[in-house]
């Protein structure tokens, strides 16, 4: 079944485990055959598990290039922190002040809130609540007015 080598007090032992049941074991120490039975049982190990992941599906036409804005007054909103987006207060096309919020993110058990930092449109939004999002991700892209 399984095969084991030992060192005791520097004598070598091979020892074979023939057979296991319950609390008897089977086994075989530098070849003597031996029947023990255990006092109590020993607990199963656990077993790691073994994360199978799904292959990545190859990219859909639309995501095979990279659209630039064509704007050259886009203003990135990021995300100052890591955290999950609780809540998105705006769509794409609303007209904002500065200092109006625009989203809220969760971040060490603190809702924060993002604000506008100019006033502008919202050309788009790339969050939705529930997304996980780390620092320095753009949330939304802003049209400077």
């Amino acid at each position: 079944m399984k095969k084991y080598k030992f060192r005791i007090k520097g004598h070598d032992y091979e020892v074979e485990i023939l057979s296991a049941e319950n609390n008897h074991v089977e086994l075989e120490v530098n070849g003597t055959h031996y029947a023990v039975e255990m006092l109590r049982e020993t607990p199963q190990a656990s077993k790691t598990p073994v994360l199978v992941r799904s292959a990545v599906p190859p990219p859909k036409p639309e995501e095979r290039t990279i659209s630039r804005s064509t704007s050259t007054d886009t203003v990135p909103v990021k995300s100052p922190l890591p955290g999950t987006v609780t809540a998105v207060l705006v769509a794409p096309g609303a007209v904002v002040n500065k200092g109006d919020t625009l989203l809220k993110i969760e971040a060490m058990k603190m809702e924060n809130n993002i604000h506008a930092e100019k006033p502008g449109k919202v050309v788009s939004v790339r969050i939705k609540p529930g997304d996980a999002v780390l620092q320095n991700d753009v949330l939304i892209e802003m049209e400077a007015s």
